[in-house]
């Protein structure tokens, strides 16, 4: 399991706790002080990235995708900087 934090330009926090195996993420999770919109979001987020590769176009793709089928607003945060965060935390697997 690898942990980080990541500050993203504008002050907004995310911190991600992962466990990536082969290659694959197996559990994620994301807290911080970023806002979305709807709130509930971040679980169906954590939901679609089990199971999904450990990798940085392809985790920004997911929430991208996910985002936009669900009209979801990030407030002060990107698709890039959670997909940046995960890849800290994933580097840091134990």
């Amino acid at each position: 399991m690898g942990k980080a934090e990541y500050k993203v330009a504008g002050g907004k926090l995310i911190r991600t706790t992962v466990t990536v195996e082969n290659g694959i993420i197996r559990d994620i999770k994301l807290t911080g002080d970023f806002f979305m919109h709807p709130e509930d979001f971040i679980e169906e987020l954590e939901e679609t990235l089990r199971g999904a590769p450990f990798n940085e176009k392809v985790i920004v793709e997911h929430i991208k995708t996910l985002a936009s089928k669900r009209g979801v607003v990030l407030i002060g945060v990107s698709p890039e900087d959670f997909a940046k965060c995960i890849m800290m935390a994933g580097e840091r697997n134990e």
